[in-house]
């Protein structure tokens, strides 16, 4: 079929406008696998390119900057009609046509194999926030964490990124402290393996010391701004963060005391560009040892294209806990 449908999103004069449309397969920006997809999975990312109409480099716009499926045709030879392949970032979804929709042509390059442990829906249900969480789980273990040195801080715990990052530290023997804006989640997120909820507010820098009392050794942090500034403030000698988000705010104030005194490492994380040799590897572990225990279960919800749209300007407002993933299928 030269047709599939997909959700469009556009910029109008009175702000922007999301639509489930028929699409000519013609209409794809370039690639070099075409790509039946079978789910995806919606980000705050997501939210921002479809109910903000922010980001994208052009509009209207196929978004989605994740998706799983089967190859139905390739020019590159690493991809083979009827192989399993993942793809998630890069410019999915913001520079070229992207997820929500039932075909996509995606560059080779940018294409992971689905990895031996994995189903497809699986691989969604992770998405981009459990690459995220994998490469900051990672990232963690290299500046020297495990799970006998002392408490790990999750902020944004009822995100997808946080909820997936305190399953996959619980079930490898981290003792997690989640924190969350709905206390009301605290049942949820202890289902997922936290042992302790706090409040978001008690992880918010209040004042101008350099240094606290040292609480974690180490954080997960898609939030920034003030919560940064505390987490950073918190870390027991030798602590580690890892950022990636910045719901909270983009400016961090602090001083090079912690980082002197206590030789903290604060670690960036880029799941955008993450080169693909690496990518792989996080891949790898999603499928076997920081495979969540929690797939399948409340952490994740299943929507259609058609329920799409709300859940897009639901994760803007702050409505969507966990994770969603999109039945293309359905």
């Amino acid at each position: 079929m030269n047709t599939f449908k997909a959700l469009i999103a556009d910029k109008t004069d009175e702000g922007t406008e999301i639509s489930i449309k028929d699409v000519n397969i013609e209409a794809l920006t370039e690639g070099d696998v075409l790509i039946d997809v079978h789910y995806s999975s919606v980000n705050y990312k997501d939210g921002m390119v479809a109910a903000q109409g922010g980001i994208a480099e052009y509009f209207p716009i196929i978004p989605g900057i994740d998706l799983a499926g089967e190859v139905i045709e390739s020019s590159d030879d690493r991809f083979n009609p009827g192989d399993k392949v993942i793809a998630t970032s890069y410019k999915v979804g913001t520079g070229i046509s992207g997820g929500f929709a039932e075909t996509a042509r995606i560059p080779a390059d940018w294409i992971v194999p689905l990895p031996d442990g994995l189903t497809l829906k699986e691989s969604m249900e992770l998405g981009t926030a459990g690459l995220t969480a994998g490469i900051s789980i990672t990232k963690l273990e290299q500046a020297g964490i495990t799970p006998d040195n002392g408490d790990i801080l999750v902020a944004g715990a009822s995100g997808g990124a946080g909820s997936l990052a305190i399953s996959m530290l619980a079930d490898s023997g981290y003792t997690v402290v989640a924190s969350t804006g709905s206390i009301d989640e605290t049942d949820y997120l202890k289902s997922l393996g936290a042992a302790k909820v706090i409040h978001r507010g008690d992880v918010t820098n209040q004042d101008e010391k350099p240094t606290g009392k040292p609480l974690f050794q180490a954080a997960i942090d898609p939030v920034g701004g003030k919560t940064t500034e505390y987490i950073i403030k918190s870390l027991q000698p030798e602590g580690a963060l890892a950022t990636f988000g910045l719901v909270g705010g983009i400016a961090v104030s602090t001083t090079v005391l912690p980082f002197i005194g206590r030789g903290i490492h604060w670690l960036g994380v880029d799941s955008v560009f993450y080169p693909m040799e690496l990518r792989k590897k996080v891949w790898d572990r999603l499928a076997k040892d920081l495979k969540p225990k929690i797939l399948d279960k409340d952490v994740v919800s299943e929507v259609s294209l058609d329920e799409l749209p709300q859940v897009l300007h639901d994760i803007i407002d702050g409505k969507v806990r966990g994770r969603t993933i999109v039945n293309l299928k359905k």
